[in-house]
C-alpha cells in the first residue's frame, strides 16, 4: 500500500495524523490531514530549536520568582466538618453518606 503523501523525515505525515485520529477515536475530514500534520511539524520544529539553547549553569526552577513552596503539615483528618458536610446530603446514616445501589 503506497503513501499519498510524503512524510517529512523525522516528521509526521498525514498518515500518521490518520493513524492517531484513529487511536484517539477522533474524526478527521480527509482534506484536514495534511494542514494538521503540517502544524505538528511545526510545533516538533519549535521543539527541536530548544534543544540548541545552551542551559548550561541554568538551575531548574518551577516560577520565575524564587519563592518557596507553602507546606502544610500531612496528617490524615476527616476536616472536622462531618456533620456540616453530612446535613448537605439527601440521606445519612451512622455519619455516612448513603447512596443509591449500582451494582445488584
Amino acid at each position: 500500500m503506497a503513501q499519498t503523501s510524503k512524510q517529512p523525515e523525522n516528521g509526521v505525515s498525514a498518515q500518521d495524523v490518520k493513524k492517531i485520529a484513529r487511536l484517539s477515536r477522533l474524526h478527521v475530514e480527509e482534506d484536514r490531514l495534511e494542514p494538521i500534520a503540517e502544524d505538528l511539524n511545526g510545533i516538533l520544529g519549535w521543539i527541536e530549536q530548544l534543544g540548541e539553547v545552551d542551559v548550561e549553569g541554568v538551575e531548574p526552577m518551577t516560577s520565575a520568582v524564587d519563592m518557596a513552596a507553602p507546606l502544610r503539615s500531612d496528617d490524615v483528618s476527616d476536616g472536622g466538618k462531618r456533620d456540616e458536610v453530612l446535613k448537605n446530603a439527601p440521606k445519612s446514616d451512622d455519619g455516612f453518606f448513603v447512596v443509591p445501589r449500582s451494582v445488584e
